[in-house]
């Protein structure tokens, strides 16, 4: 098979109507089955499309003990060892999970990178300040909020729907509560987070967001993108109605405690 060059992915961009859009993406880059240039090829691509590229760039390094006393029931939530490090978002950190391509907009100069600890937006292109500027440690899922709000899109670059974390977004519209988390903030200061649970379940609604998807091969990779706004109408709306849907094939505490409500806060 031909290696995937810039201009097939750009290609892939018009065929999927996301030239000019905001664009969440989750991708393989192996998925591709050959990829002249390696990861920035695929970021260069994007970026020459005028798309603003949103990406997901968690990282685990910061987690904290919590203050002494402090606890949830149905948090799902296993203490750390010891204190990890303080948060500090000009750096470029991301856990290895995460995959390439948002360490590759991280590198990028002039990148814009959410301020939670635990789980940061990190965005470059025309709108990023305006995605990223409203997460904090609690409100996690701000840039995804503000993603559906500008009409973007959400695009799998050969994964599935258990990657999209707008999923997430539409388990809290649901009146699901977020997992509690301590972290280190910039200054080294304990700090209460909300994160989301776990994703393996996502899957099950594939027949649900089949209807609104738009599907294109670029290489031997196959995307799939979908409107924001109407995946997490959608989504939403599947969760309330069969909550189990989001329940993975497992055993799973952070499922079984999702599904009840997520953890009990006194108000």
């Amino acid at each position: 098979m031909t290696p995937v060059s810039v201009e097939h992915i750009r290609e892939g961009i018009r065929r999927l109507d996301l030239a000019g859009r905001a664009i969440c993406v989750h991708s393989s880059l192996r998925s591709f089955g050959g990829l002249l240039g390696g990861p920035s090829s695929v970021l260069d691509a994007l970026l020459a499309e005028q798309c603003t590229v949103l990406v997901p760039a968690f990282s685990y390094e910061h987690e904290a003990l919590p203050p002494p006393g402090v606890e949830y029931e149905r948090n799902a939530y296993q203490a750390p060892d010891k204190d990890g490090i303080p948060f500090d978002p000009d750096a470029n950190e991301c856990s290895e999970g995460m995959g390439v391509l948002p360490r590759t907009v991280l590198a990028i100069p002039g990148r814009v990178r959410g301020n939670h600890p635990w789980s940061s937006f990190a965005a470059i292109g025309p709108t990023a300040r305006q995605l990223i500027s409203g997460q904090t440690p609690v409100e996690v899922y701000a840039p995804l909020e503000e993603l559906a709000a500008v009409g973007g899109s959400v695009l799998l670059m050969g994964v599935g729907l258990d990657r999209m974390t707008l999923i997430h977004l539409a388990e809290a519209r649901t009146g699901r509560q977020l997992f509690r988390r301590w972290v280190l903030d910039p200054a080294g200061e304990v700090v209460e987070s909300l994160i989301g649970g776990h994703a393996g379940g996502f899957v099950n609604l594939d027949p649900i967001l089949r209807e609104i998807e738009r599907r294109t091969e670029v290489g031997a990779s196959m995307w799939r993108a979908f409107s924001a706004r109407e995946a997490l109408e959608l989504a939403t709306e599947a969760i309330r109605r069969t909550p189990s849907i989001t329940h993975c094939e497992e055993e799973c505490a952070r499922c079984d405690a999702s599904i009840a409500g997520g953890p009990i806060v006194q108000s």
